[in-house]
């Protein structure tokens, strides 16, 4: 497969961004917080085209404490956002948030880059950090799912031990919906971009196996960890 990548101009980016706008009108017109969703949404413009200017750079860094610190503000941005659901308790849990993913989702990071792609050097920029992002962003989401379904567990007045279980298992459904539906439904982020680049699909199968067992297993421990150390916070 020699086909190289499609390049879209800015242009025909717009094309796709007119139905998202679109979106956006009709929770206007249905009065549903349209400013959130329009703020949300051009966030999202801002931040990606800052960051493909900045990952031009961090990809050729050969700084490994630069890298470091990367992580670890990643890792306090995920704990935020997180909590996002729950802004009466944010900074009393951001600790718990912060702990849960810096080892639910740092283990297999740690797992995936040094054992399985074994990089070298260790915290290569152009693996590590996208691979980083994936883990992180998982964890965050586990997370804000199993908060916000913990808080609504405990005003229900159901006992913590239950509550926790109730949450855990909702943390869990968009994973769990993802992993009964790729391959038959879609073809996730990795695998896509990889084909789209040209890379024979059994190797992209192998890494979306070992991305979809990475973002499991983070969504899992992260959410179960954060239950666990954060009772009666």
């Amino acid at each position: 497969m020699n086909e190289t990548i499609t390049f879209i101009t800015y242009e025909e980016l717009s094309i796709i961004i007119a139905p998202a706008i679109c979106v956006i009108f009709i929770l206007y017109y249905w009065n549903l917080e349209w400013k959130n969703y329009m703020y949300a949404f051009s966030r999202m413009l801002i931040q990606l085209l800052l960051i493909g200017y900045c990952l031009s750079y961090i990809f050729l860094a050969e700084n490994s404490l630069l890298i470091l610190l990367i992580l670890l503000t990643m890792i306090f941005l995920a704990s935020w956002i997180s909590l996002g659901i729950i802004p009466e308790n944010r900074l009393k849990l951001l600790k718990f948030a912060f702990i849960a993913i810096i080892i639910g989702g740092g283990l297999n990071l740690v797992l995936v880059t040094q054992f399985i792609l074994k990089l070298d050097p260790w915290y290569m920029p152009r693996y590590m950090i996208p691979l980083a992002g994936m883990v992180f962003a998982s964890s965050m989401n586990g997370i804000s799912l199993a908060a916000e379904r913990l808080r609504a567990e405990l005003e229900r007045n159901i006992k913590y031990k239950k509550a926790k279980v109730i949450a855990l298992k909702a943390a869990l459904i968009p994973i769990t919906n993802s992993l009964l539906a790729v391959g038959l439904v879609s073809l996730p982020g990795m695998m896509t971009g990889q084909i789209l680049s040209g890379v024979s699909p059994h190797i992209a199968v192998r890494y979306q196996i070992m991305v979809m067992c990475m973002i499991f297993s983070s969504v899992g421990l992260s959410s179960y960890l954060f239950l666990m150390i954060a009772k009666n916070k």
